[in-house]
């Protein structure tokens, strides 16, 4: 399998527990995906997904399951629905990866098929046969695996999956000398570069630093600047902040 994201962590698990042998393959050193936290100095950031929510009865029961682990908790201030890891949002891919063969840091340039195998060429690393094979990274990283070994797709389902598209999100992780006045609950933005602000202190998740914002910009402007330098992202976007961040930026 390859990508240790929350689809691939669980889809693992559960073939894992009908009995079946499965090694799960992730590109960089995290687990989780979009779950993804970041130290920076004293600070500790949510950078990717802020909350999931559970309205449906079999996740609600996985989610429960998790509750009792000590790895997810409400988001009180957010509302009933929303849930946070804890103490921050990757502590759920670590949960989910505990029991399983997850082999990080190993970057599968290419598949193909062999003899009736898979094999699965990893950066730095010998090649790897297996039965069968799961791709749980972004659908354009799939495909791209898929094309680098002549792997052929029915055209529909090619077409399908071609016209799936995921849209940018710059972080801006931002660290502050006092309190910010960004609500508990967090902030969602509908006009300007900037979608949402949450203060990882006050969600708690930076204990003892005065205040750590992230910053997530929309996605046409993402888009547009992807390629900024920190200062240039600086100038562009915490001057339309400055009422929620409150104090000097460090």
């Amino acid at each position: 399998m390859v990508g240790a994201g929350i689809a691939g962590l669980l889809l693992a698990s559960a073939l894992k527990a009908r009995g079946e042998s499965v090694v799960v393959l992730e590109k960089s050193r995290g687990l989780g995906g979009r779950l993804a936290t970041k130290r920076v100095g004293d600070a500790v950031f949510d950078q990717g997904a802020q909350y999931f929510t559970a309205r449906q009865a079999p996740f609600r029961a996985l989610v429960a399951a998790w509750r009792t682990r000590g790895a997810v908790t409400n988001w009180p201030a957010a509302g009933a629905d929303r849930f946070i890891g804890t103490p921050s949002m990757n502590a759920m891919g670590r949960l989910l990866a505990e029991g399983l063969d997850v082999r990080r840091e190993s970057h599968v340039g290419s598949v193909r098929r062999e003899g009736g195998y898979w094999r699965l060429a990893i950066d730095h690393q010998p090649a790897m046969r297996a039965g069968r094979l799961l791709l749980t990274a972004p659908v354009p990283q799939s495909l791209a695996l898929l094309r680098s070994g002549g792997v052929p797709l029915p055209d529909r389902l090619l077409l399908d999956l071609q016209a799936l598209t995921y849209h940018p999100c710059v972080a801006l992780l931002v660290t502050l000398d006092g309190p910010s006045a960004v609500p508990v609950e967090g902030l969602e933005l509908h006009a300007g570069p900037v979608r949402w602000l949450a203060d990882n202190t006050k969600k708690g998740i930076s204990v003892g630093v005065a205040s750590a914002v992230t910053v997530h910009l929309q996605a046409a402007f993402s888009a547009a600047h992807y390629g900024d330098t920190e200062a240039e992202l600086v100038r562009l976007v915490l001057p339309g902040i400055e009422q929620w961040l409150g104090a000097p930026v460090l």
